[in-house]
């Protein structure tokens, strides 16, 4: 068994059947969203803050979640019921004034090409590979998804106010963009980053933002429990970013939850630490 292939298998533990709707707040969908960048359609789930409605001349910040089938809902996540429960989560730390009031807009994975929509490389993996479309990808968030959002809701723009999270490659992905575009987003949420691709080569791309750009504010996370080679290479990216100047606690912190293993189980329960690091209340 190849590491991609063990590392997918982790996320099948538990699984349930039955499956149940689990949305909460005001979530609006945009279904069928056609990428010319990729190609195709995927759907996008937008969560609006209590305050969205009421607060009518307020603008807001966005936080862009990779492999939005399972951030919202147990009824499209990949595996039944398992979820990010991004909005109980954002619902209970808006109301309880913890985090800033704030968007979410979670976008559909490609299916089948996620592990190429989450690599900027060709990667071998047994007999075959994946990789190598991250940058269309990229082009498709930056040049059809966000326009697309800032021009239907009233968001916050600039780094401070533009989040990125994911998790496994979604994890990797999310890591790459805050090092080509550090300039756009200023707030990551990198959980369990599958830092393996490609021999660890994305620790050779880190570097502080030149001409004046402030360094993404970065949670860094896994599980204790995953397989061996995660948490070595989650702290290896730590100490990288430590490396290049970053200040820990600071500018980037990390985490690992010695008893969590790869699933979204996990990515739940740390998610609020995430967004409460992010994007504390001012």
């Amino acid at each position: 068994m190849t590491l991609a292939s063990l590392v997918f298998a982790t996320a099948f533990q538990g699984q349930q059947t039955q499956r149940v709707s689990s949305l909460t707040g005001n979530i609006q969908k945009i279904d069928g969203f056609e990428s010319k960048a990729l190609g195709g359609k995927r759907n996008i789930a937008v969560y609006l803050p209590p305050s969205y409605q009421v607060e009518k001349t307020r603008k807001f910040p966005v936080v862009y979640m990779h492999d939005g089938q399972n951030v919202f809902d147990g009824m499209t996540s990949y595996i039944p019921n398992q979820e990010w429960r991004a909005d109980e989560a954002a619902e209970s730390l808006i109301n309880a004034g913890i985090i800033e009031p704030l968007i979410i807009v979670a976008i559909d994975n490609g299916g089948g090409e996620r592990g190429n929509e989450f690599v900027p490389m060709k990667v071998k993996s047994g007999n075959g590979e994946f990789g190598g479309k991250a940058d269309l990808y990229g082009k498709m968030l930056l040049e059809e998804v966000m326009p697309m959002i800032n021009g239907k809701y009233r968001t916050k723009t600039g780094p401070e106010n533009t989040g990125l999270i994911g998790s496994s490659l979604g994890g990797y992905v999310t890591c790459y963009f805050g090092i080509q575009h550090p300039e756009i987003f200023g707030r990551l949420g990198v959980m369990s980053p599958s830092v393996w691709v490609d021999n660890q080569s994305i620790l050779k791309l880190v570097k502080a933002p030149q001409n004046n750009v402030r360094r993404p504010k970065i949670w860094i996370d896994c599980g204790g429990q995953e397989p061996a080679i995660m948490p070595k290479g989650t702290q290896a990216l730590f100490d990288t970013y430590i490396k290049e100047g970053w200040k820990p606690n600071r500018d980037v912190v990390l985490l690992i939850e010695p008893n969590a293993g790869h699933n979204e189980t996990a990515w739940a329960r740390r998610l609020p630490s995430v967004l409460t690091y992010l994007f504390p209340r001012k």
